[in-house]
């Protein structure tokens, strides 16, 4: 597993845990984050806070794209593993300029295979897919 695919995965957690919880994801990020020696260190990777950032960042407009984009579905149907995985998918193909497309789907692709349903893929696909081919036409 690349060290991006590692970072993501571990942006998804903290956004998950976040969105469990109900908290802000960056405080979550900023609690998680420790940097000390020993067997409890847990760095946070620089493209985590990347991602978990951008995706905080943007929330708001990454939600009404998911809406608007996953016909049938509201935000609070879909599945939170589902809901975060498709946030960072669309963070990375809008905002994030030194990823292909193809690579964001790909590794969304690959996480919602890893950690959720079998049909999650095909859905997130859809999703994402729809997003990349008409984001010259999204106003952000």
């Amino acid at each position: 597993m690349s060290a991006r695919s590692k970072a993501r995965k571990q942006a998804l957690d903290l956004l998950f845990e976040a969105d469990i919880r109900g908290t802000n994801a960056l405080e979550t990020l900023n609690l998680r984050d420790i940097v000390e020696e020993g067997p409890d260190a847990r760095p946070i990777r620089e493209y985590t806070r990347s991602l978990v950032t951008g995706v905080s960042e943007n929330t708001r407009k990454i939600d009404e794209l998911i809406t608007t984009y996953a016909q049938g579905w509201d935000m609070d149907r879909l599945p939170n593993v589902d809901r975060n995985i498709l946030r960072l998918g669309i963070y990375e193909i809008l905002w994030a300029a030194d990823i292909p497309d193809s690579v964001a789907i790909d590794e969304a692709l690959s996480l919602a295979k890893e950690l959720s349903t079998d049909e999650s893929s095909g859905f997130i696909h859809g999703v994402l897919g729809r997003i990349s081919s008409l984001k010259e036409n999204l106003s952000l």
